[in-house]
């Protein structure tokens, strides 16, 4: 008997009508709308989260899921920001630089305004000259489109080559973290073309809003994060169920059964590696401009680890799981290194949370895979099903 997608997954109705609750009531709170009680900060920190959030549901499907534990999703998060995040700042500059040149007596030429746009950009390493990658970075339709298609491309064909060689396991975690840590090192680099350690700054301007205050801004992007995850929700909630969920979950639990009973494996594994990637460059696209800056740093293999230690946390397999664990360990993460957290004299010894969050993480990390292997989100399946 074939059961409806909600019966299917009875935790998408309760999801949705919590974020939505949560959507409505931060946005009437918020300084956008007079009453004050939510700083923008505070409400910027919020949209941050809920990419994060978005981010760990594309690492519960790939790991969670179907078994493949990538320490390399947060570079497309990365690469997503990078795309979104060259356009906000050739626009912006370019804004600038016409406004500057405005009051001349003689107009100056198309490559004068590039020339002046160039050196604005990349003079910080030396630099005046467009790279080859930033040809499209006047247009934002098709730098959204470098959102998707950049992400997807480079999990396409890193995933074709990993999944027709089967390499498996930890093997399979050691190229992505390899590939992770490769595009980290080649975006230091002054000549990669993306200002190297300075990353793109100013990405909070955004062009042709220059007079929108900050308030309005900041509820715009977050109403727009809460909706890109209640839509990945949705979407990863099918993908989950119905055949190819059991096919995906089956890779996961025994590859070669799978494989075995007619099913190609590799085919699988390479729509949800691709299609997570994806979504990755969707979220890292919609924070970037919340954060207001990107570097090389945001790209390292430890941020993909810090991500999988987010999904273990907030209970692997399970897509609540994972904004569980996203979002508590990002809002403490806030909240302890922001000086929220006060220090604790002992005498002897103050202790500074500034420098033991990592510490308190890596605790939190052990405990539950020690004592709650799954996570925080199995405990809801204690209370709701009771093991005999």
């Amino acid at each position: 008997m074939n059961r409806t997608f909600t019966a299917q997954n009875p935790s998408v109705l309760w999801f949705l009508a919590a974020l939505s609750l949560f959507t409505i009531t931060v946005t009437l709170l918020s300084e956008a709308t007079g009453v004050g009680l939510i700083s923008t900060s505070f409400v910027k920190v919020l949209g941050k989260t809920l990419c994060l959030c978005l981010v760990a549901l594309a690492m519960d499907v790939v790991w969670g899921y179907c078994g493949i534990l990538s320490l390399g999703h947060f570079a497309f998060f990365g690469i997503g920001g990078y795309a979104v995040g060259m356009w906000l700042m050739y626009a912006r500059t370019e804004g600038i630089v016409l406004e500057s040149l405005s009051g001349q007596v003689i107009p100056s030429t198309p490559q004068e305004i590039t020339d002046a746009i160039g050196n604005q950009i990349f003079g910080v390493v030396g630099s005046s000259e467009f790279p080859l990658i930033w040809g499209f970075a006047d247009s934002l339709f098709l730098q959204l489109a470098m959102v998707v298609l950049i992400p997807g491309l480079l999990a396409l064909v890193f995933g074709w080559l990993a999944f027709r060689s089967r390499v498996t396991g930890v093997y399979l975690s050691i190229l992505t973290q390899a590939m992770t840590l490769a595009l980290a090192l080649y975006l230091f680099q002054n000549d990669s073309g993306l200002r190297g350690n300075n990353g793109l700054s100013g990405l909070q301007n955004i062009p042709g809003y220059e007079n929108t205050p900050q308030s309005t801004i900041s509820i715009v992007f977050f109403l727009a994060s809460a909706l890109a995850l209640a839509l990945g929700y949705l979407f990863f909630a099918w993908v989950v169920s119905g055949k190819m969920g059991s096919v995906v979950k089956g890779i996961r639990d025994n590859e070669a059964r799978v494989r075995f009973l007619g099913y190609h494996v590799e085919s699988y594994k390479l729509f949800i590696f691709t299609i997570t990637a994806i979504v990755a460059g969707i979220a890292g696209a919609l924070y970037y401009p919340q954060a207001g800056i990107i570097n090389p740093g945001e790209i390292a293999p430890i941020a993909s680890i810090y991500l999988a230690v987010w999904v273990a946390i907030g209970g692997r397999g399970r897509l609540y799981g994972a904004v569980i664990g996203a979002a508590l360990v990002s809002l403490l993460s806030s909240w302890f290194t922001g000086g929220g957290a006060p220090n604790i004299n002992m005498g002897f010894y103050t202790v500074r949370w500034t420098d033991w969050w990592l510490v308190l993480l890596g605790f939190s990390f052990v405990a539950v895979t020690l004592f709650f292997p799954k996570g925080i989100g199995g405990l809801f399946d204690y209370l709701v099903r009771k093991p005999r």
